[in-house]
């Protein structure tokens, strides 16, 4: 399906969020620091990293491999477009276009509290078939669910403003 450009005039509400979690940084920065030790020790200093020690290539290409990974951790980004027309949603770089959800072809959106880990197993784009969710921290979201039968929960650090604006277009279903 074609999603139709999105129309910038006609945006009533736009969101970037980033993971901000304290223990992601936390983990991000300990393994991080633990290969780039490894590399140190191993290649500049010439004295091998633990009981069973990589080759240095393969510590180097490791260390590079954790850097990128890490680098792109850190350029993920969830954004979300509420227009008179829908809803866009995208989580960058896994999603380059985003996914649009038509007024017309839902019969329910609202907002409301969620637990990610019990309901989704976390953040990211998560489930599986028709109930899926697309989030990057917090307990609150745009539920919406389609014609079809679909359901997506859509992660805001903005709920309040996100009620008043479905309201606002009465397309506040629950």
């Amino acid at each position: 399906m074609n999603n139709p450009p999105i129309d910038k005039s006609n945006i009533l509400f736009a969101e970037k969020q980033r993971f901000n979690q304290t223990w992601l940084w936390v983990i991000l920065c300990l393994v991080n620091g633990l290969f780039v030790f490894g590399f140190v020790k191993q290649i500049i200093f010439k004295q091998v990293f633990g009981d069973k020690p990589m080759s240095d290539g393969a510590l180097v290409l490791s260390m590079v491999l954790v850097l990128l990974l890490s680098f792109a951790f850190t350029r993920v980004q969830m954004e979300t477009k509420i227009t008179k027309d829908g809803i866009y949603v995208r989580l960058f770089p896994f999603q380059f276009s985003f996914s649009y959800y038509p007024w017309t072809n839902l019969t329910k959106c609202y907002v409301r509290e969620y637990n990610p880990l019990e309901e989704y197993g976390g953040w990211g784009l998560k489930g599986v078939g028709k109930n899926r969710s697309i989030s990057v921290y917090g307990s609150k979201g745009i539920q919406v669910e389609t014609l079809d039968g679909h359901r997506m929960l859509i992660g805001t650090a903005r709920a309040e403003e996100v009620h008043a604006i479905l309201m606002k277009l009465g397309q506040l279903v629950e």
